[in-house]
């Protein structure tokens, strides 16, 4: 495996972490067209671990606020609503997490799952913003979006943002709590690579570096971009290009 290609894919992986278009889809066809054989899911965790620096660094004050106000009710409320949330995909991905793995060798499902992702994001734009507060309820919900997020194919962002939306929150809030979510999610999946990297010896360290840094910088510039679109009214825009390039994969 060349850095270059790693960088390349990187560069994908950024670009598609938080657009609602699933990163883990795009990086399937990445390595399809690359010719990289990447066993598992291994790459695609470094990819994330640089791209969870990115959701740090943007919400890095939201974050602060949490950290410095652990005493406060509200904060320890959210504490919960994201504990709650981060639940189901934490259970089916790890009962599941070796049939899911056997996934990410497969273009024509990642197809199915785009065109999915898609319709749920065309459906979105039917939904009304009535400036919900958070609950249990809505946590869990948004959850299981979350969880469903696993294959590939379909978007994290694209469920648990459009779940939000359904659920009657502003597109704002929606995108603040899914990126929230999306840390424990990473930083467990980030983890669980580390461990496994011990054992392997595909990826030295200048792939590792080279994985880390390209989906890290170019993630801030689309989670920044993503909130602009979100804040316009065009995140429904991303289905259109789910469906099409789930066809084509379908096809390929």
């Amino acid at each position: 495996m060349e850095i270059i290609d790693v960088v390349l894919l990187g560069i994908l992986q950024g670009l598609t972490e938080f657009l609602p278009v699933s990163s883990s889809g795009h990086l399937v066809l990445g390595q399809y067209l690359l010719g990289i054989k990447s066993p598992g899911n291994t790459l695609e965790i470094l990819f994330h671990i640089g791209t969870l620096g990115s959701v740090i660094l943007v919400f890095f004050y939201d974050i602060r606020k949490i950290v410095l106000t652990l005493d406060e009710k509200p904060t320890q409320k959210l504490l919960i609503f994201i504990s709650i949330a981060t639940l189901p995909a934490m259970i089916i991905g790890f009962v599941f997490r070796h049939k899911i793995n056997n996934l990410f060798e497969s273009v024509n499902s990642v197809g199915y799952a785009l065109c999915v992702t898609g319709l749920v994001l065309i459906f979105s734009s039917r939904f009304n913003n009535n400036d919900r507060k958070h609950s249990l309820f809505s946590s869990a919900m948004i959850g299981l979006a979350q969880a469903v997020a696993i294959i590939p194919g379909i978007s994290r962002s694209g469920m648990t943002i459009t779940a939000s939306l359904f659920l009657g929150f502003s597109p704002k809030e929606s995108a603040k709590f899914s990126f929230l979510l999306s840390i424990p999610i990473i930083f467990g999946a980030g983890l669980l690579g580390i461990l496994g990297l011990q054992n392997d010896n595909t990826f030295s360290l200048s792939i590792i570096l080279a994985a880390f840094f390209s989906s890290f910088l170019v993630g801030i510039l689309a989670l920044r971009a993503l909130l602009k679109l979100l804040e316009l009214g065009k995140f429904y825009f991303f289905g259109i290009y789910c469906i099409c390039t789930g066809l084509v994969s379908i096809f390929i």
